[in-house]
């Protein structure tokens, strides 16, 4: 069986136009941004830009974050009028503002309710519903097994799990261990993430977890390459060679182009310094130019920035 392939939710990053960039490199499950319940109900003009997505993209699961039920299940109703594969709901998010709010990775302190919103939620729409966890809340807390079960009670149709504690952030490493015993403990799909940083850990993920899919999260920040590299790999294919800086440059542009068509020129401007900075990082001369980028204003003159960079890349 060949492993199914997801890009992770990441707020500012797996919007339209990296999600794309993903999929032709052969990604088969892409993620939207995660979206506040509340603020698509009561600013849904604020949202529009996540969440606008095409064709191409399919399948596509839009990732919801909140903590009560109904409201949770009015905006997946929303989003599945708007045509998405899935609704995918996050219970795993580390960030103290979410969780603060009782959001995010906070619902795994409380069983009970995690129940409800899985069992409201899915009575709302007739899309799959799926959802994120942590392994718990923290090291004392662990209690992904009693959580995930109820989802598959509640019948959510599949399950992501990040190896780490809430607690944890993104410190540590990722307990592969938990991913295996949660998948050998359900019958629906288990998707593994946490500490994916190649093709290879990907694979040997797969492997080690016995899990039905491979997440890849921060480790696809400027290098959608993972996807089809990691691909090779499954189907027992050589590994491509790496991008070349020309290639790299290509794929920065081609990723602006999309985010001003997505947002204009201004926005884009100021979002694509961070994705550019992650697509040089590593090679010769990436801070010196880094700082440039972050000071252009156009995308006339970051491709000048850029094309410069390859140029003395090349000469080098």
């Amino acid at each position: 069986m060949q492993p199914g392939l997801a890009l992770a939710p990441m707020a500012g990053i797996t919007g339209y136009p990296f999600r794309l960039l993903a999929k032709e490199q052969g990604c088969p499950l892409v993620y939207s941004e995660m979206i506040s319940a509340k603020g698509l109900l009561y600013n849904s003009r604020r949202h529009r830009d996540l969440l606008y997505f095409t064709e191409e993209e399919r399948p596509i699961g839009f990732q919801l974050f909140g903590s009560e039920p109904a409201t949770m299940a009015r905006a997946a109703g929303q989003l599945e009028a708007l045509g998405v594969d899935f609704i995918d709901l996050n219970l795993g998010c580390p960030t103290p503002k979410i969780t603060r709010n009782g959001e995010g990775g906070a619902l795994l302190n409380n069983p009970e309710h995690c129940s409800k919103i899985f069992g409201t939620v899915a009575a709302a729409v007739s899309c799959p519903v799926t959802v994120k966890l942590r392994k718990g809340w923290d090291a004392q807390n662990i209690n992904i097994l009693t959580i995930a079960r109820r989802a598959e009670e509640a019948g959510l149709k599949a399950v992501t799990v990040h190896g780490r504690t809430v607690k944890q952030g993104y410190s540590g490493s990722a307990d592969w261990d938990i991913i295996k015993e949660v998948k050998e403990s359900l019958s629906i799909p288990v998707i593994g993430n946490g500490d994916i940083d190649s093709p290879q850990s990907a694979e040997a993920m797969f492997f080690y977890c016995g899990c039905d899919g491979v997440m890849i999260g921060r480790a696809a920040r400027g290098n959608p390459w993972i996807f089809s590299a990691a691909l090779s790999l499954f189907q027992g294919k050589q590994l491509p060679k790496p991008p070349s800086s020309v290639q790299i440059v290509d794929m920065v542009l081609k990723h602006f182009k999309l985010l001003i068509d997505l947002k204009g020129e201004a926005v884009a401007v100021r979002e694509m310094r961070q994705h550019a900075a992650c697509y040089i990082k590593g090679l010769p001369g990436a801070a010196a130019t880094r700082q440039k980028l972050f000071r252009s204003s156009s995308f006339e003159e970051t491709e000048y920035i850029l094309r410069e960079f390859c140029r003395c890349l090349q000469n080098h």
